[in-house]
């Protein structure tokens, strides 16, 4: 019995420890605050392990050492040129103090609104103090080392301002300012980025319409363009045509002397060895050309057109 009765108490005071939470673990992803009746006692417990703490009245508190997110809301900014713009932001963040942050912000929900506040206001007062050009680009290299591209590209006017940081160097200073603010809370601010920068609604039909109007601008310039390479096409295919014209007219009125001259040199030829048969030949051809069954003449007598047919008179009343 004795042994059965120690065996319970045994039972009764290990149970007493688990509900009382004697022990407590960490793991390498968590650090831990001890709390007493709510205040805190020694030292925040980062190492990671089975540790022991006084049950009922102790409470442990976990903290996350990982590095954690911050997603911004976009926020509505007037740049130095009084130009609206909406920023989203992000950023990543890690419990440093967790003593500290438990007793400022209290857990990761009031840490990251304290983080809305705490990078918004170094955003405004960053970019207030910018041209939007700074807040868009990070260099000069459109004004500097144009687009080989073939192509004239039209700007919008702002674009050809140059500018001296650029979107990379303002947000380094966003993040420098906000780092300043945050180790108060046990934070510290590891990185921050800008995931987008974009017109508000009203100011961004506007911009649309100018790239609108800029391309037409261009779509006419090149439309110009073409019709001028097409006029010089067009001409240069008229030259072309009047010296292919020209050479060819040349060449068939060379073939044409040459033939004339062929025509003229028989012509001579056939003349020289029986010039009265020639003659004869050609009045023959000069009749049937010239005379039909129509046709009237009124001839003298003496007349070379009429010799021939005076020949074949005579001849027929000499043969009667």
């Amino acid at each position: 019995m004795r042994f059965v009765s120690v065996l319970m108490v045994i039972g009764i005071f290990g149970a007493l420890v688990l509900a009382g939470g004697v022990f407590y673990v960490v793991n390498e992803a968590h650090q831990v605050v001890i709390t007493q009746f709510g205040e805190p006692i020694g030292e925040p417990v980062t190492k990671a392990g089975l540790h022991l703490k006084t049950p009922f009245i102790q409470q442990a508190h976990y903290f996350d050492k990982r590095l954690i997110e911050w997603d911004g809301i976009p926020t509505q900014i007037p740049t130095k040129d009084k130009k609206f713009i909406f920023i989203d932001e992000l950023a990543r963040w890690r419990i440093t103090d967790p003593l500290l942050f438990m007793q400022t912000v209290g857990n990761e929900l009031g840490a990251q609104a304290r983080l809305n506040d705490i990078i918004a206001s170094a955003t405004r007062d960053v970019v207030t103090g910018h041209i939007l050009q700074e807040m868009v680009r990070s260099s000069n290299r459109l004004l500097d080392e144009p687009l080989e591209t073939g192509e004239d590209i039209i700007l919008p006017a702002e674009v050809g301002e140059r500018i001296t940081k650029g979107r990379n160097e303002l947000t380094r200073l966003i993040l420098a300012r906000a780092s300043e603010l945050v180790p108060s809370y046990g934070i510290e601010l590891v990185d921050m980025r800008i995931k987008r920068v974009n017109y508000i609604e009203e100011v961004r039909q506007k911009i649309y319409d100018r790239m609108i109007a800029e391309r037409k601008q261009a779509a006419e310039k090149s439309r110009s363009e073409g019709q001028g390479k097409r006029a010089e096409i067009e001409g240069q295919m008229e030259k072309e045509l009047k010296r292919i014209t020209s050479e060819a007219y040349r060449t068939a009125q060379e073939i044409k002397g040459q033939a004339d001259a062929e025509a003229t040199q028989v012509y001579a030829e056939a003349f020289n060895k029986d010039p009265e048969f020639y003659t004869f030949v050609k009045t023959l051809e000069t009749y049937r050309s010239t005379v039909d069954e129509h046709s009237t003449l009124i001839l003298t007598t003496d007349s070379d057109y009429f010799r021939y047919l005076k020949r074949l008179t005579g001849s027929a009343s000499d043969a009667k």
